[in-house]
């Protein structure tokens, strides 16, 4: 993954040397446990622990002469404990110590994106309340449709991003499991025992079953759900975008003092961080399909997803853990604009209440039909007149509508606040009393 998308933390996680220290845990850990087990001496556990260690470069000058990652750990381990790590891997196949380091570090890198999203929310819910009753234009299709708050938007990317880490904790349980079942699977050489032990250490669950490999259905879930998560960073990334269009300009991204947005039109202040969430997302989402063409294996192992993980494992996370600080950062200081949001709920001469004055004929006595024509027929005018004439005047003077409605009743139909009655029921809903 490239440094200008990535953060430290979450880079760690997937480094070499972290890997590997992984690794040794895995090898420690089930030696202790073939030791309790008097299949190996005691002594042989215990010396690994105390001596051993591992040099990446020398496990890189290793592996290009033997061509096989993990004997070449093995071989530079040994250099250091000495006799004893002979003991080490015993009944054990590369896969047991490859698929729990990938459980191990998917879990923590889902503890990550876990706090980020928990970021994510506190900013979102903030700014929600804050502008819980600021009255804005609700659109369908991108053209007016009738108003809602802005504290409304943010209120349902809450909704969303609390259902994306329900999400995501259940694919993290998912993924999180443990195989030290040997050739195969079968445990012919290593006790289930040895399993359990090392999964309770490293704070996975066992696998019920695996066929030397932990089965990739597994995986398919975890990183289809990191897709979810990136489209719904998108979905709100997106919107930014459109309500900083200059014909909209409700919200934008911060400016920051100093900051350019064009090296040829100095007036520019472009969305760049929420187009660059879009970008992100989409590479996201591109690491879902790999990881689902993952789990038709060869009988009970082959290799094909090896290079496929060693790519998503640590490009899926790092991104998305990237993007949802990112998010996090602009919604804190995402710039709102009141007074825009109300002069674009204006502008179109009350076109947004049609609704409430069709309902209102048709309570009147008027078939939904006739009532829908006689709306439309006045709404049409001042959509032609790009809002210059208003909607109220025109029906005020249209002897159909007048016949059955007074000016007072036609008022009231226009009245902002109708709107907004059930904001405090939906917000309890989405955050809770």
């Amino acid at each position: 993954m490239i440094p200008r998308y990535s953060r430290p933390e979450m880079v760690a996680i997937w480094e070499p040397e972290s890997k590997f220290q992984i690794w040794f845990e895995i090898e420690a850990h089930a030696t202790d446990a073939l030791a309790e087990l008097g299949v190996v001496p005691k002594e042989a556990a215990a010396a690994i622990w105390a001596k051993g260690k591992f040099d990446v470069a020398r496990i890189d000058e290793i592996e290009r002469e033997v061509k096989h990652d993990v004997i070449a750990f093995l071989t530079n381990v040994a250099e250091n404990v000495g006799d004893e790590a002979r003991f080490m891997h015993q009944g054990m196949t590369s896969s047991d110590v490859l698929d729990t380091c990938l459980a191990v570090q998917l879990a923590r890198a889902s503890d990550i994106l876990l706090a980020d999203i928990d970021d994510l929310l506190a900013a979102i819910k903030k700014r929600a309340y804050e502008h819980k009753f600021t009255p804005t234009i609700g659109r369908s299709h991108g053209i007016h449709g009738e108003p809602v708050t802005f504290g409304l938007k943010l209120a349902q990317a809450y909704a969303e991003f609390e259902r994306n880490r329900e999400r995501l904790v259940a694919a993290r349980k998912e993924v999180a499991t443990c195989a030290i079942s040997g050739a195969v699977g079968t445990f012919a050489n290593i006790d289930p025992k040895v399993e359990e032990h090392v999964a309770e250490k490293l704070g996975l669950t066992v696998e019920p079953i695996s066929t030397q490999v932990i089965p990739r259905d597994r995986h398919a879930q975890f990183f289809a759900t990191l897709g979810v998560i990136a489209s719904s960073v998108e979905r709100l990334a997106v919107e930014v975008r459109h309500l900083q269009r200059t014909e909209v300009l409700e919200a934008e991204e911060y400016f920051s003092p100093g900051q350019k947005g064009s090296s040829a039109m100095p007036h520019k202040r472009n969305p760049i961080l929420t187009e660059n969430l879009t970008g992100l997302a989409r590479m996201v989402r591109s690491y879902a399909l790999p990881a689902m063409e993952n789990v038709a294996l060869w009988h009970e192992r082959d290799i094909s997803h090896s290079s496929v993980e060693r790519m998503i494992g640590p490009d899926a996370t790092i991104t998305l853990d990237f993007s949802l600080v990112r998010l996090t950062g602009v919604i804190d200081k995402l710039l709102i604009y009141p007074e825009r949001m109300q002069k674009n709920l204006d502008r179109m001469g009350g076109l947004v209440h049609s609704q409430r004055v069709l309902l209102a004929l048709t309570q009147a006595g008027i078939s939904r039909e006739d009532s829908y024509r006689i709306v439309q027929r006045n709404a049409m005018k001042v959509w032609e007149s790009d809002g210059a004439i208003a909607l109220l005047d025109l029906l005020k003077a249209d002897p159909d509508v007048s016949a059955k409605l007074s000016d007072a009743e036609l008022e009231e139909r226009f009245n902002l606040d109708y709107h907004f009655k059930h904001v405090d029921t939906i917000f309890d809903r989405v955050f809770g009393k």
